[in-house]
């Protein structure tokens, strides 16, 4: 079974050490737009993230996202 992304993020999250307070601070200062930690956390829950938002996130938080053909 796959993680959500909601469940993929707060474990980077966890791995890296950073509160999800700290993510939406750079989130806004990299993109230019206002994010809340209640914005974030609704779109985590209802999984509205854009495909944009998950590849800056995991920028922000030392990621490359890879795609893995599967057989």
């Amino acid at each position: 079974m796959r993680l959500k992304v909601r469940e993929q993020v707060k474990t980077l999250l966890s791995q890296e050490g950073i509160k999800q307070k700290d993510l939406v601070l750079m989130l806004s200062e990299k993109t230019g737009k206002k994010y809340t930690q209640t914005s974030l956390a609704q779109k985590l829950g209802r999984g509205s993230l854009t495909y944009n938002e998950v590849m800056i996130i995991a920028e922000i938080l030392g990621y490359d996202i890879q795609y893995i053909k599967e057989n």
